[in-house]
């Protein structure tokens, strides 16, 4: 065999301290007193950020097991969008626990089993003694919800204005739907446009109604704002071609013996263009948006129209800015015919379009969209703390969606897993088989996000998980009230974590823990590997 071949034990201890080391990384940026990472990369970008996933895209993982927790987390950024850096820390612990077990002679396959049933368990805990129904509290919670996703990042200090903005964002691209027969709302987190501009400070920003594009109109002499007298709208025609002086394709040759003949060429092409513009405009549009450039020559025609032209638009904006309109991005006028023309069922409508100032250039906004989209203008000091904004931004928008679309959430700060972890316990002790010990194991295991929480927030950690380890106890005895209790970690103490409005989606809880079972399950099935 060409290559080496490594079993057995050496295999797995190898992939649990691949899996121990990423999720090593991940652990200080846990939680409302997490510490931030900086990476620089081989060509010396500088990235600062907090969020797990972001963390591990960035590091090249070599190591195959530890690519799977890297995976991990970036699925849970895109089905949750939070709680990336908990999935990877349950993930490593459940395998250092598991690893533990199979040195002291337990096969993995038993260890596996275990860890199943623990899942099951778990998730059924969760279901039918933590959740709480979101309709009970209103619009409050869905606050709290983005408060407690932004509380470990940059926008922590801010988190009050910032999470009304994320509320007020997501609520607006509300969209009905039928699921199973039934009228629901989904909330398309890519309507939400989020845009990056230098200065003031972070609570400068706002929130538009509508979209807002980075590019500024081409010529001097085009009207800052358009609203049709007739229709009270303005029309947008989005386009993927260059305006441009059509030139003759490469390598064709004219042969032209009167120098007149030269002069009509030269007339003809600058009136190809010039009918491809009357058709636009004459289809009725008097906002023109291109992916590609358009020349001053035919610039001289749009300002003569009085309607807004703007080049070189991002092409990913005019996508979602098509969907916002109801209009199509146009990539060709030629027809079915041969002849080129524009059809005006593919103009996208909104009320206005103005452009604006902000900061040190200018930004065209569309405002009143057909489809509801929303734009938020993040304003910072510089280009880290912007990419960093929007980072935590996205994730609260994901939780707030998530809140929306399944209605139920749960207390934050350790309060569910404490409450699990001791669940676990007592139901291992009513197994008769050697799933027993992993099913305790998992019980333990979810310990390590409280006392990671509270490592970081500089807290006694042992004393901190003693006391709400109790505390679930007597809740799970049978007094109700307590069932919520968490830990506060400015303070270092234990809290009714759902009156103190600390609370998470219950789907991002029960997904990060399916998650982060699979990925240990994976991973612990290895027991041999080949490198050819």
């Amino acid at each position: 065999l060409n290559g080496e071949r490594e079993t057995g034990q050496d295999v797995r201890s190898g992939n649990v301290t691949a899996a121990l080391a990423i999720a090593n990384i991940c652990k200080t940026s846990l939680g409302p007193v997490g510490l931030d990472k900086m990476l620089v990369d081989d060509i010396g970008d500088v990235t600062i950020t907090n969020d797990g996933a972001t963390i591990l895209k960035q590091l090249s993982v070599e190591h195959p097991a530890a690519k799977v927790l890297v995976e991990l987390a970036d699925l849970q950024d895109q089905e949750v969008g939070d709680g990336t850096t908990s999935v990877v820390i349950i993930a490593s612990e459940l395998l250092k626990r598991a690893n533990e077990l199979v040195k002291q002679g337990i096969h993995p396959t038993t260890i596996i089993s275990g860890y199943r049933m623990a899942l099951k368990y778990a998730v059924n805990h969760i279901k039918k003694n933590l959740i709480v129904p979101v309709d009970a509290l209103g619009d409050q919670n869905l606050i709290n919800s983005a408060k407690t996703s932004m509380s470990s990042k940059i926008l922590g200090p801010d988190s009050v204005f910032f999470a009304k903005m994320a509320v007020d964002a997501v609520k607006s691209v509300k969209m009905p739907v039928t699921v199973n027969g039934k009228p629901a709302f989904k909330y398309p987190i890519s309507a939400i446009h989020i845009l990056k501009a230098h200065g003031k400070s972070s609570l400068e920003s706002h929130i538009v109604n509508g979209f807002a594009l980075n590019v500024t109109r081409a010529a001097q002499g085009m009207p800052t704002t358009v609203a049709n007298a007739k229709l009270r709208s303005s029309q947008i025609a989005m386009l993927d071609m260059n305006l441009q002086r059509h030139r003759l394709a490469m390598g064709v040759q004219v042969v032209v013996k009167d120098p007149d003949e030269i002069e009509k060429i030269r007339q003809r092409e600058m009136d190809i263009t010039k009918e491809r513009i009357q058709k636009i405009i004459d289809a009725g549009a008097n906002v023109i948006l291109t992916t590609k450039g358009i020349d001053d020559l035919c610039l001289k025609y749009f300002v003569e129209a009085g309607a807004i032209a703007a080049r070189r638009c991002n092409k990913e904006d005019l996508k979602r800015l098509a969907k916002a309109t109801g209009g199509k991005l146009v990539v060709t006028m030629a027809d079915m015919d041969g002849n080129e023309t524009f059809d005006a069922t593919c103009l996208g409508t909104a009320e206005t379009v103005k452009e604006e100032r902000v900061g040190d250039g200018e930004l065209l906004y569309v405002c009143g969209c057909v489809g509801g989209a929303s734009t938020i203008v993040l304003r910072g000091a510089n280009e880290f703390m912007l990419d960093e904004m929007d980072r935590a931004l996205h994730d609260s928008l994901c939780v707030i969606k998530r809140m929306l679309e399944s209605n139920s959430l749960v207390a934050g700060g350790g309060a569910v897993e404490t409450s699990l972890s001791i669940a676990l316990e007592d139901y291992a002790t009513t197994i008769e088989t050697r799933e027993q010990l992993a099913v305790a194991e998992f019980a333990q295991s979810l310990l390590v996000i409280p006392k990671v929480l509270s490592v970081n927030a500089a807290k006694d950690a042992t004393e901190l998980v003693a006391k709400l380890r109790s505390i679930h106890t007597k809740a799970l005895q049978g007094d109700d009230t307590l069932k919520h209790t968490g830990l506060d970690l400015i303070d270092g103490v234990t809290r009714d974590n759902l009156k103190a409005g600390v609370v998470e989606p219950a789907i991002s809880k029960i997904k990060s823990m399916r998650f982060a079972c699979e990925a240990a399950i994976t991973i612990l099935r290895i027991d041999d590997r080949i490198t050819l």
